[in-house]
């Protein structure tokens, strides 16, 4: 069974950094894709960023391309999220998530994964 852990999320000022943390539990890192979502109050769930497990290669959104970098750590089995520029948009629940399916990972950012975190908010306040 799959289990993603998200940490990290917190309240900081217009322009502040934050990285998350999922800590993912069975997940085997071979292939499929990893990556983050997000969905403020009243907007559609959106996919910020992918990664390819099998291979490293990474997926942006335009909404964070430059701003946002994803990396895993496979021996900790956990993925990251460097969240840097923040702005007050940004703010939102942000989600883990993970897949086996093979997707290309900029497409699967468009699909909803099978497996899904709980959650971790960010704030940005202007």
């Amino acid at each position: 069974q799959v289990q993603l852990v998200e940490s990290g999320g917190g309240s900081v000022q217009a322009g502040g950094s934050l990285r998350l943390s999922c800590a993912a539990y069975g997940y085997t890192y071979s292939s499929g894709c990893m990556g983050w979502f997000r969905q403020a109050p009243g907007k559609e769930r959106e996919g910020i960023a992918a990664i390819y497990t099998g291979g490293g290669s990474t997926y942006y959104a335009d909404s964070v391309k430059g701003r946002f970098t994803i990396s895993q750590d496979n021996a900790k089995n956990t993925l990251y999220l460097q969240m840097n520029s923040l702005k007050p948009d940004d703010t939102a629940m942000y989600y883990c998530a993970a897949d086996y399916r093979l997707y290309p990972c900029d497409t699967w950012l468009g699909l909803t994964p099978n497996y899904w975190g709980q959650g971790t908010q960010v704030t940005v306040s202007s």
